[in-house]
């Protein structure tokens, strides 16, 4: 099965920043570190690029949220782009990615530089951490005048969403803990990974807990970094001095409402949606690696079951033998770390890791023969992306 996606479109350069708790630089430094990389690593110049997109660009009001807008880059680099695109509302996360690969298929563009970037580290400084979607002094407005006030925040319906599997479906806290020790040993193969210190089960039982169920080690770590990709036309893949990656099949579908706790179905989130499978000639078999949204935890759950790699409900037992999802597993998951131990990168980061291991470049954590990498990202109030990736 063929799609203009995998016939026009390849990713050929990516780049990352110095990734760090709080490095005491301002995002445009950063994302620029990114763009670069990215673009060299693209065998390109400044120059060839002719397209411009981001995630969320400067629609976001939360402290350190967003590093660079696109004005920022395109007069920072001094690039001419022939397109541009960016914004929150998009696929998911990884939408400016999605928008590129559609820009460079229909022809807008030859080569778009994307990124995502984020500093929230040291824009919020130590202390308590505010959230990035609507977070500020103003008075919230929209649907955060009905959350904000009666403590509906990301942490709170992420308990949730852990406490209704656990009376549904039997999870338990010591699975779900199989996740975050997983990932904190992946994070120890990764130089850039935020916490690497060894954790087992007694460290993880005994964390600080958030809002119960939920403790420190099932939340993302806010960080600075920026992450970039360059998207070519498929011809290109023949200047590249590595293997270009390939998008054999995408899907974007957001069929419930954009909350979690007015959603059909508080245990599950937007992946549920997806028709990924049915937009490839390849199965769940044939994955290799899997890069999955870990915002909270409970989202690699939700994924691991919507992707078919277990039933609705079993995710629990599936992720409780915890080799399975190690190195060396039969399906290695988040193997730089994830969100939980890497940091907060956002779903550019998860793309970032499947890249390397499909181009086999991720060092003591390459997955041995990785050809087929699974990308999903989103959770229950964002758009959703599911990839799969291959070699060109």
């Amino acid at each position: 099965m063929t799609n203009l996606l995998t016939e026009r479109v390849i990713i050929s350069g990516t780049g990352q920043s110095a990734i760090g708790r709080r490095l005491g630089r301002e995002g445009l430094d950063l994302t620029v570190e990114a763009c670069e990389s990215a673009v060299a690593d693209a065998g390109l110049t400044l120059a060839d690029i002719d397209g411009l997109t981001t995630y969320p660009g400067a629609s976001q009001p939360g402290l350190g949220f967003s590093g660079a807008s696109l004005r920022d880059i395109h007069d920072a680099l001094g690039i001419k782009p022939n397109w541009v695109a960016g914004g929150v509302e998009s696929p998911g996360q990884l939408g400016a990615v999605v928008d590129a690969m559609m820009a460079v298929a229909s022809g807008l563009a030859h080569h778009v530089l994307c990124w995502r970037s984020i500093w929230e580290g040291t824009a919020q400084g130590v202390g308590r951490r505010r959230q990035g979607y609507g977070a500020g002094a103003s008075r919230p407005s929209g649907m955060l005048s009905w959350q904000l006030p009666f403590g509906a925040t990301a942490a709170n319906l992420a308990a949730l969403q852990i406490r209704a599997r656990m009376h549904r479906y039997g999870l338990t806290r010591e699975q779900l803990g199989s996740i975050a020790i997983a990932q904190r040993a992946h994070a120890a193969h990764n130089p850039s990974a935020i916490y690497t210190q060894p954790m087992d089960l007694e460290m993880y039982m005994g964390a600080r807990m958030i809002s119960d169920p939920l403790c420190m080690f099932d939340c993302d770590i806010a960080c600075d970094g920026a992450t970039a990709f360059v998207i070519s036309r498929a011809e290109h893949s023949a200047g590249l001095d590595h293997p270009g990656v390939v998008v054999e099949a995408l899907d974007c579908a957001h069929h419930d409402r954009f909350t979690w706790e007015a959603g059909q179905d508080i245990t599950r989130i937007s992946s549920r949606w997806s028709s990924l499978w049915q937009r490839t000639d390849f199965s769940v078999a044939d994955v290799d690696v899997a890069s999955l949204y870990d915002g909270f935890s409970v989202f690699v759950l939700c994924w691991l079951e919507d992707l078919g790699f277990c039933r609705v409900g079993e995710s629990g037992e599936w992720v409780a033998d915890r080799a399975r999802i190690s190195l060396g597993g039969d399906l290695p998951i988040n193997t730089a770390g994830g969100q939980l131990s890497g940091g907060r990168l956002h779903g550019f980061g998860h793309l970032h890791e499947a890249c390397l291991q499909i181009r086999g470049e991720a060092g003591t954590r390459q997955v041995e023969g990785a050809a087929l990498a699974a990308v999903g990202v989103g959770a229950a109030n964002s758009g959703t992306t599911a990839m799969l990736l291959r070699r060109a």
